[in-house]
């Protein structure tokens, strides 16, 4: 299946001379939905995650979908103030400014074997700032996979040392 065909560009979003890659149009379309889980499933089933970790808001939805694909437990990474125990936060830069990271202290055992997904990666920063937190936290990353890589910003090059999948690039 070609998913590029199911990804909807729209040019000058969120801001002029970006071209946005919009995965609503992958996600309303049964059979692209089914075959991305399911083929992101078949790449990642040998890197043997006990966890998906997501990141807030498009890495819940392939998270959670491929964790229960594979019958394990999913992890939400939020943005601040949106998790009600305690938390573990982590800074990133940005292009302009900084963002924060959250996840629950207790979300696994130092140990547990965990896989970062997200719908996109393209300059690495959200997914290198939730791969620091999981070893912080005691996490082995196993590996990432994403849906989309836009390849010509490098953002495999800010990530550790692991496998990474994905399933379409640009």
């Amino acid at each position: 299946m070609d998913l590029k065909n199911l990804i909807r560009d729209i040019p000058d979003f969120p801001k002029p001379g970006i071209l946005f890659r919009d995965i609503t149009t992958l996600l309303r379309d049964p059979a692209g939905l089914k075959y991305s889980i399911d083929t992101l499933a078949d790449k990642v089933v040998d890197l043997q995650p006990q966890y998906i970790v997501g990141m807030e808001s498009r890495g819940f939805i392939f998270g959670a979908a491929l964790a229960y694909q594979m019958g394990i437990g999913f992890i939400p990474v939020r943005k601040p103030g949106k998790l009600p125990a305690a938390v573990r936060s982590i800074d990133y830069a940005l292009e302009y400014g900084t963002d924060r990271l959250e996840i629950h202290a207790d979300a696994f055992t130092p140990g547990n074997r965990i896989l970062i997904v997200d719908d996109l990666i393209a300059t690495g920063g959200t997914a290198a700032a939730t791969a620091k937190l999981l070893q912080e936290l005691g996490g082995e990353l196993v590996g990432c996979a994403f849906v989309i890589e836009l390849d010509a910003l490098n953002g495999r090059s800010h990530l550790p040392n692991v496998p990474i999948i994905s399933l379409v690039h640009y």
